[in-house]
């Protein structure tokens, strides 16, 4: 909304800063900080009012957690995406459709685990909306987004597949796009979802890969940059460095309230919320199989979750003392902020390691 400032300006004002995206993504990450401070207590205070028992704790999760997190509200996730959208509104490109797309899939997810959420408050239970029913709302809200994307992205890149590292290689998916596409970005949104079992353990990581991925949005969304770095070319996504700045400016937001012990969890509003972004950025930058690495510390909880039913249907016995693997630590006498502090320092890792794959060809 801002940038139409720059109607104004003769090239040597004030103005003329909201032509440059970095300048506009510094502004994006204070707003939305700003924001989380200033709504942040109002809305907690809300949430404590309307959940007089907080979030239900699963019986079958870690003991300690019956005691340390009964009656912390939950739905926390409104603050970040309320900081989020309103920042990335104000500060980045409404005529950008890709910014409208990871808009568009946020939104969905947030919405998705609201749902969720209610229906866990409402009840008293830890039984919200049906898994296949959020499953199904997803793959639709991710299948809309694979398709759109493929509509704004140059014919040379629409509908398919750049692998890292190998320069110039593309697979032509076809139509097969869509669902890979939705693969992504519902495997991204349930991935944070199972990782935010912890206070703070879910956000960090997520801000990490999200300004990764922004990092990366911006390179390529540059022909000079491409060139350097013989990464292809996608015109307009160095508008997604906004989204993924207010993304940060929120997160910081909702942390300084969830760090240990957390005065509210952002819940499955934020967490589906959050992946689902990671996963639409991933998609509209051509950067999928990166998001593999970026986010693998999301990827190998999921995959403990999966292993873990798995093995204990075919042996009845547990490879880990519990799933997600956060818990399996609990398990083994690690505190809390130890597991959360060594993941953050894994995922920022895991970020550095992706953000090498622009270089190494």
């Amino acid at each position: 909304m801002l940038y139409w400032l720059t109607e104004f300006s003769d090239g040597g004002d004030v103005f003329n800063l909201f032509r440059y995206i970095t300048f506009r993504a510094g502004g994006a990450f204070f707003t939305a900080l700003v924001f989380g401070f200033i709504f942040g207590p109002p809305l907690i205070n809300m949430l404590r009012k309307r959940q007089s028992n907080g979030q239900p704790i699963r019986d079958d999760g870690p003991e300690s957690h019956l005691e340390t997190k009964q009656g912390t509200p939950t739905m926390g996730g409104l603050l970040i995406l309320s900081a989020l959208i309103f920042s990335s509104l104000l500060w980045a490109r409404t005529d950008n459709a890709y910014v409208w797309i990871v808009l568009f899939v946020t939104v969905g997810f947030g919405l998705v685990g609201f749902a969720d959420d209610y229906a866990k408050v409402s009840k008293n239970n830890t039984k919200g909306v049906s898994g296949k029913l959020r499953l199904l709302i997803g793959f639709v809200i991710a299948a809309i987004a694979g398709y759109w994307a493929s509509m704004v992205h140059p014919d040379d890149l629409a509908f398919r597949l750049a692998l890292p590292v190998f320069k110039d290689v593309l697979f032509n998916l076809g139509y097969l796009f869509i669902p890979f596409a939705m693969i992504v970005i519902v495997g991204a949104a349930n991935a944070v979802n199972l990782t935010d079992g912890l206070d703070g353990l879910a956000i960090m990581p997520v801000m990490i890969a999200s300004g990764t991925l922004g990092l990366i949005a911006y390179a390529v969304g540059r022909v000079d940059f491409t060139e350097y770095l013989d990464v292809h070319y996608v015109p307009g996504t160095g508008e997604i460095l906004v989204f993924t700045a207010a993304l940060a400016g929120g997160g910081l937001g909702f942390l300084w309230y969830n760090a240990p012990p957390a005065a509210v969890f952002m819940g499955d509003t934020g967490s589906l919320a959050l992946g689902g972004a990671l996963g639409a950025i991933a998609v509209v930058t051509k950067h999928e199989l990166v998001l593999a690495i970026v986010g693998g510390l999301f990827v190998v909880e999921a995959l403990s979750v999966i292993i873990q039913v798995l093995y204990f249907k075919r042996t009845g016995k547990r490879v880990f003392l519990m799933a997600p693997i956060h818990h399996h630590f609990e398990k083994k006498g690690w505190a809390e902020p130890q597991i959360v502090i060594r993941f953050w320092i894994i995922s920022l890792i895991l970020a550095l390691i992706g953000l090498a794959t622009l270089k190494v060809r």
